[in-house]
């Protein structure tokens, strides 16, 4: 985990116990070269080091298990035959490249009053078949041309008037973040969802898969990205961002939660606390929107506390 990790942890989490609800822990795991068991090993560690607790997860169990999406591939492939038959999804023979080309250029994907897509969407039977002797197609879902509004916890309302079409299925199979999250989301009666803000675009894509899916989308909130004294994501060259380089240090686990109570905008000043004692102190309207921007000498704030 990093700072920006562990700030979406605890916000959610002070959400969650503030007000009264159950906390699930799910390991988003589909891509297996990328996520390695030893990496949801760490993260459950770090998150219990903060002091972080849940009700249902990977490692304590469930009524809604598994809690590994790698382990949930049958649900998945269900709701992309439902999808299918409903003919709410077509085969897109682009590349990654082409479609982040298409997207970039000045009238690419993206016609006039319409969201971006490439021209899959729109190929007879026959185009199809010829593509596919030459590149196996991902699936993707056919966004409805309109716009989509949304109440988030945090931002307050926003409207999209283009979000565009995705994929739910990549080429070699491995089902897409967006389709897996609103299924498993479905499944486990997910009523609130906190998470950080450079997800805020996804949740258009959500919604319209949960309205496809005959379900009751949840209310989200988004909270803000963490960013360097130079504007610039948080990374290595600001510091030691790793909760595993912080730990290493010997810096507490309170003084992170302080510099992310304070930095979020719970406390005036930082301070080392526990995420309980922020429980009386938590009201979502009063977090930073979009993006916390930390001063360049914000390792000598965690030391100092």
């Amino acid at each position: 985990m990093h700072l920006g990790n562990a700030s979406t942890a605890l916000l959610a989490w002070l959400q969650t116990r503030a007000a009264g609800g159950t906390m699930i822990l799910r390991m988003e795991d589909l891509d297996r070269a990328r996520c390695k068991p030893a990496y949801s090993e760490l993260l459950i560690e770090e998150m219990r080091w903060l002091g972080l607790d849940w009700d249902e997860g990977p490692d304590v169990g469930g009524p809604y298990g598994p809690y590994t999406q790698s382990e949930r591939g049958e649900l998945y492939r269900d709701a992309i035959e439902r999808l299918k038959q409903d003919g709410r999804l077509y085969f897109c023979y682009c590349s990654r490249a082409e479609l982040l080309m298409m997207a970039n250029a000045p009238h690419g994907l993206k016609s006039e009053g319409s969201p971006p897509r490439c021209g899959c969407r729109e190929l007879s039977e026959e185009e199809r078949r010829i593509r596919a002797e030459i590149k196996s197609p991902s699936l993707h879902f056919a966004m409805p041309d309109r716009a989509i509004s949304f109440a988030d916890g945090v931002a307050g309302e926003r409207t999209f008037l283009s979000a565009g079409d995705f994929a739910v299925q990549r080429a070699d199979g491995i089902v897409g973040y967006q389709l897996a999250v609103v299924v498993d989301d479905i499944a486990m009666g997910i009523t609130d969802v906190f998470r950080g803000w450079d997800l805020l675009d996804s949740t258009p894509r959500q919604l319209a898969l949960f309205d496809a899916l005959g379900a009751d989308a949840p209310r989200y909130a988004h909270g803000p990205l963490w960013l360097g004294d130079d504007g610039k994501r948080l990374s290595k060259r600001h510091g030691s961002v790793a909760l595993s380089e912080l730990r290493a240090e010997g810096i507490a686990a309170e003084r992170i939660v302080g510099l992310i109570a304070w930095a979020t905008g719970l406390i005036p000043e930082p301070e080392a606390m526990k995420p309980s004692e922020l429980l009386p102190l938590w009201s979502p309207e009063h977090i930073a929107q979009e993006a916390i921007a930390l001063p360049a000498h914000w390792m000598d704030l965690l030391r100092q506390q």
